[in-house]
């Protein structure tokens, strides 16, 4: 089988760089207030929520994001547990994205603690590769006050995510074109991207658990046996990933969720949670200059079942008010044959509408009605977005919500998640 990085000439050497953030909200907090550093620091609250990430400290004791936070309290009993602070989190992640298009006019954002570079032909300006990734950490610890981060370098990009997780935390690791076939036959299945435990169970009853046993069977073996994904594993096993830097991806929707530490039926609970999500999930579009048509109920009951709604509106829109109105109408058309464990609003269908021409049947008082509403609506939260861009987000609220939050919180108990964007891969 023909190696991927044979014959390649030095002038035309690919160069991609991950670099990950780390222990990113855990260090942010150690950050700003100095007497957590050095201690176990969990970020998440709450009976039933689940940890956000957490200070390698506590990873000692096991602790690891994703975990519930009854389990982390287990294992880590002397840890301390704090709520995050997402606004702060999206901040610091602004800044670290302002330092990496110091290095390079090429960067993708995969998430709010990771990101892609192409680090192509940059030899010039910063020397060899790994130089220029040495100060790219500089550079992010100087710019955010300390915070360190982890960086992969390798040919194509599936690896570079590999690496950056090598040497974790504060390390680089450089995987030379060279050195690929001997760095992919030692590598295991499960650090592949895709490669999940169903998937790796489903390679072991074929007796396929290493790289080399990849290699060894037939491309049409991998496409008849497990179709699109058995390509896609045989690719990365030959070192191949096609993938380019794509900035600014777009989103393909917003949403937020909580999570209760008590079930519930109360629908004026679940109705107050609404607007909290729409007041978050509207503000975000906002900022972002967003609009969506499609808006989805997502609940989640105390079996863990769990259902999504969804209904589109007549015209794209960013207003919290309409996205408010619109779960609740989902929300209305459920029985709620159980308590629920978790409620989340969510907006999607974001590309542009194509014109559409208007029939005499329509109804153009009721649709002019409807303009002028929304455009109402606008007015109002643009209002309200300028006040708290100025004066801080506790500034103003809405009425339906003023006395609402702390009781509710008494009341029921909840554990915000981490608000959700998707992102195309």
């Amino acid at each position: 089988m023909t190696n991927f990085f044979e014959g390649t000439e030095p002038l035309s050497l690919r160069w991609f760089m991950h670099v990950d953030m780390d222990a990113f909200f855990a260090s942010i907090e150690q950050l700003d207030n100095p007497e957590l550093r050095g201690k176990a620091l969990i970020v998440g609250q709450g009976r039933r929520g689940v940890v956000s990430t957490c200070s390698y400290e506590a990873r000692k004791f096991g602790v690891h994001s994703a975990m519930p936070i009854g389990e982390a309290k287990r294992l880590c009993p002397h840890g301390i547990f704090v709520p995050g602070r997402l606004e702060r989190y999206r901040e610091m992640s602004r800044i670290v994205e302002s330092v990496l298009h110091d290095f390079s006019p090429l960067v993708e954002m995969a998430s709010v603690d990771e990101a892609y570079l192409d680090a192509s032909g940059m030899e010039r300006l910063f020397g060899p590769v790994e130089e220029m990734g040495m100060c790219l950490k500089e550079a992010v610890r100087r710019a955010t006050g300390g915070l360190t981060c982890s960086v992969g370098i390798a040919p194509v990009k599936f690896l570079a995510k590999i690496c950056s997780d090598l040497n974790k935390p504060d390390g680089l690791y450089l995987l030379r074109h060279e050195d690929v076939p001997r760095f992919l036959e030692k590598l295991e299945l499960s650090r592949i991207p895709g490669v999940g435990r169903k998937f790796l169970a489903a390679l072991a009853a074929q007796g396929i658990r290493s790289v080399p046993d990849v290699l060894a069977r037939s491309e049409s073996f991998w496409e008849r046996r497990f179709g699109k994904a058995g390509l896609g594993l045989l690719r990365r096993a030959q070192g191949i990933d096609g993938r380019e830097i794509v900035p600014c991806t777009p989103p393909k929707s917003e949403s937020a969720e909580t999570t209760f530490e008590r079930d519930t039926r109360d629908r004026d609970f679940l109705r107050t949670w609404l607007l909290r999500h729409a007041e978050r999930v509207g503000a975000r579009m906002r900022r972002n200059g967003l609009a969506g048509r499609t808006v989805t109920l997502k609940i989640k009951y105390a079996s863990f079942h769990t259902i999504t709604r969804q209904m589109s509106l007549p015209a794209r829109t960013s207003n919290t008010e309409t996205l408010y109105e619109a779960g609740c109408s989902l929300l209305e058309a459920l029985s709620l044959e159980e308590p629920v464990r978790l409620i989340g609003l969510g907006i999607s269908g974001f590309e542009k509408e194509r014109p559409v021409q208007l029939s005499l049947l329509d109804a153009a008082p009721e649709r002019e009605k409807r303009e002028d509403r929304e455009k109402r609506r606008a007015c109002l939260d643009g209002a309200l977005d300028e006040l708290r861009r100025r004066y801080g987000g506790a500034v103003i609220q809405r009425g339906r919500l003023f006395t609402g939050k702390d009781e509710t919180q008494k009341k029921e108990g909840v554990v915000p998640d981490v608000p959700v964007r998707d992102r195309e891969s």
